[in-house]
Parts: C-alpha cells; sequence; structure tokens
C-alpha cells in the first residue's frame, strides 16, 4: 500500500506504506490512516529524521569495516536504499518548515 504526503509548499511525496512507517517512526509519528507533521513541529522533525541518517550512515560504515571481504561483489543496495528513499520527505520538510506549512497525509 502507497502513502502519500501533501504539502501546498511542494509537489506530493509517495512512498510505500512500510517505509513511511519507518521513518515516521524516527520523528515520532506513526503512519495511522490520516496525519499531520505540523508546520510547529517540522523543525524537530527534519533535525531528528536528519540524525538519524547520519547515524545509520555511521553505523553501516562500522559494520561494512568489520564485515569487508576483499573481491566481495555483492550488493548493499538495499542499505543505502532506505536512506536515499528518506530524502524526498526530507525536502519536503525542510520546505514545508520554510514556509510555515503542514505535511499531511491520508486525506
Amino acid at each position: 500500500m502507497l502513502v502519500t504526503f501533501k504539502c501546498s509548499a511542494t509537489p506530493d511525496v509517495v512512498m510505500l506504506r512500510n517505509l513511511a512507517q519507518y521513518l515516521l517512526g524516527l520523528i515520532g509519528k506513526e503512519v495511522g490512516r490520516r496525519g499531520v507533521i505540523s508546520h510547529q513541529e517540522l523543525g524537530d522533525a527534519v533535525a531528528r529524521l536528519e540524525r538519524a541518517i547520519r547515524e545509520e550512515a555511521r553505523t553501516e560504515a562500522v559494520l561494512e569495516a568489520l564485515h569487508h571481504v576483499p573481491n566481495d561483489h555483492s550488493s548493499h543496495d538495499d542499505d543505502e536504499a532506505v536512506r536515499h528513499r528518506a530524502w524526498p520527505l526530507l525536502d519536503m520538510m525542510r520546505e514545508a518548515h520554510r514556509q510555515n506549512d503542514d505535511i499531511l497525509w491520508g486525506v
């Protein structure tokens, strides 16, 4: 199932429900049927999501160093994918914060 985030300051952001739940969980929200990140919450929410992305990147770097196998051609795209898929929502959150707008879903 898909979740569509809406904000008048930006184009819609559409993502899979499980990714949306993961990202919203990082900022203390739940997907639910409907939801909102109010413009008052956005400053803290942006900081929390950015911090979580940085911490995830550090953790991945440490794990990669610990488990590095020379000439290992396995793909780590799945690890990188969550971080890259977070950027559209993070960009929406930043712009909504700049424009004092809310982000809604399930409407």
